[in-house]
């Protein structure tokens, strides 16, 4: 509703009330709540099919409502479906969708759209990074591989309200995943009506708590709340802005100056003073993702020299990176797969428990026997990065470890969000990539997945192994916990043992959070759907 209709409606009351002889301070105007939102970068894409990047699933979260939803609190409650059953051997899903649902536009939510979008995730001519967070349903990895047709996906609308999903094998994370873009629906008539156009502000119809208005590039997106919304009589924000803010110092200064209500991230360099002066604002939480490089396996010499990713894994100090560099409570990372993983035990490898000199000497070791550093050939390293100080200054610290203890020549190369994703995807970065993978859900089977060698693009470095493959394909179909665990230990002990990536720490969410934002809850998967949130006036 535009400010000036509410202006006249307002004289248009105020008018009624003084003719009835009312007092107008009996009925006082309530103001429009309004929640400003700082969200790292520039969004690759709103499509929740196509999207991979964390900055786009914060505005996902607001615009649509998958099967479950994120409560802010570190649970998952029923979001478009209203209740599921389950079959006796675990795989047929039967979610009974919300009668009242619709999208934004007052058209009916169906089980038709939900048919029509999953199927859209997994068909490889929708190229989607996340198509195989869809392959536990059943024919859906065959259908992305080109060996099933679509129409073959276990999902099946039963009637316009009663959506069937049919599993590949039992899966207990399955329903925790269902939070996830890649598996929201989106409309159908509106997807076929605008083609790729479907996203833009006039074009896109969605099904959650807020409707886009507005995107305006480097500047700000600008949502409302969705009248549609089955709950939105519950909801307290009217009206949300997220501002893509590459550059940490300068959305740290907005939130001091009130603009923000709340950063999504921390300037490294300003830790200590933020400690000191602002710690009531200052949030601080273990989050359930790891920060790794990852070598470009398409190429040589890594896609054949173990050795010398081992070499320079190993000289990289864990240490320094978290206590030095980032300070913000990070704890450091030689495995993978993140502590507090359901069902799960970490696998560290033994390195980890040496000392960094003894890490180091190894280091040494391994080069010249890969025939590079003193003595050697010389061996000069690119590490991309995407813009941010943050990844900035951990990619010098780590090119000077490279640089003085193997003789390594290290140059960097930033790129702007959009660009890097594209440039890192497709693998056309020369040698090393900054990377990051946050939990879709709690389960080990979410960071490993993305290792296999018919994973696609997601894969970081195009790390390709039979017997990695084979041990998560069985783990996939196993219903019994603990050899299905055991069976995803084997599965990260032989990557770790291969070097497909160099983890560095698992991460800590950080924000700085205004005392005017009311439902802010840490949470190790760091949602905060900004439906569950209020502001003080």
């Amino acid at each position: 509703m535009s400010s000036l209709w509410k202006s006249l409606r307002g004289v248009v009351a105020a008018t009624a009330l003084f003719a009835t002889g009312m007092s107008v301070a009996a009925v006082p105007a309530q103001a429009e709540k309004v929640l400003h939102r700082g969200n790292g970068a520039e969004p690759e894409t709103l499509d929740p099919a196509k999207s991979s990047g964390v900055p786009e699933s914060w505005l996902q979260y607001d615009l649509f409502d998958g099967l479950l939803v994120p409560d802010g609190k570190g649970n998952f409650i029923p979001g478009a479906a209203e209740k599921w059953d389950v079959s006796a051997d675990g795989l047929v899903y039967t979610f009974h969708l919300r009668r009242n649902a619709k999208w934004s536009d007052g058209t009916p939510v169906t089980a038709q759209d939900w048919v029509y979008s999953w199927r859209r995730v997994v068909d490889p001519k929708t190229m989607a990074d996340y198509a195989y967070f869809l392959w536990q349903v059943k024919n859906a990895q065959d259908i992305t591989l080109g060996r099933k047709p679509l129409e073959t996906m276990g999902v099946r609308a039963v009637d316009d309200y009663t959506f069937e999903v049919t599993l590949r094998a039992a899966t207990p994370y399955f329903l925790s995943m269902l939070h996830h873009h890649a598996t929201y629906a989106v409309s159908k008539a509106n997807v076929e009506k605008f083609g790729s156009e479907f996203v833009k502000p006039g074009n896109l119809v969605t099904n959650g708590a807020y409707m886009l208005v507005e995107s305006v590039p480097q500047s700000h997106i600008k949502m409302v709340k969705n009248p549609h919304h089955h709950d939105a009589a519950n909801t307290k924000i009217d009206t949300v802005f997220y501002y893509p803010t590459e550059n940490q110092e300068a959305e740290l200064k907005r939130f001091r100056a009130g603009e923000l209500h709340v950063t999504y991230e921390v300037p490294v360099a300003q830790m200590q003073w933020l400690r000191q002066n602002m710690p009531a604002e200052l949030r601080l939480a273990p989050y359930f993702g790891t920060y790794f490089y990852a070598p470009n396996m398409t190429k040589e010499p890594w896609k054949s020299n173990k050795d010398l990713r081992l070499a320079l894994n190993l000289a990289i100090d864990r240490d320094i990176i978290v206590e030095k560099v980032n300070q913000r409570g990070e704890v450091p990372a030689y495995n993978f797969v993140p502590p507090n993983t359901t069902s799960y035990t970490q696998q560290i490898p033994d390195y980890a428990n040496w000392t960094q000199a003894q890490r180091d000497a190894k280091a040494k070791e391994l080069i010249a026997k890969a025939g590079y550093g003193p003595g050697g050939k010389p061996l000069a390293v690119e590490i991309l990065y995407n813009t941010q100080e943050n990844h900035r200054k951990v990619a010098i610290a780590i090119a000077s470890m490279w640089q003085q203890k193997l003789g390594v020549k290290v140059t960097l190369n930033n790129q702007e969000w959009k660009v890097f994703l594209s440039t890192r995807d497709e693998k056309k970065f020369k040698d090393i990539t900054r990377h990051g993978w946050i939990g879709d859900y709690n389960d080990a089977n979410n960071f490993l997945e993305l290792v296999r060698g018919d994973i696609g693009k997601q894969n970081p470095s195009a790390f390709s192994n039979p017997e990695f493959d084979r041990l998560m394909s069985e783990a996939n179909v196993t219903a019994d916990l603990a050899k299905r665990a055991d069976l995803l230990q084997q599965a990260e002990r032989l990557m770790i043992e291969e070097v497909a990536i160099f983890p560095i720490h698992f991460y800590s969410s950080r924000h700085m959070v205004s005392p005017k934002l009311i439902g802010w809850t840490d949470n190790l998967q760091d949602l905060h759907p900004t439906r569950f949130l209020d502001v003080k006036p």
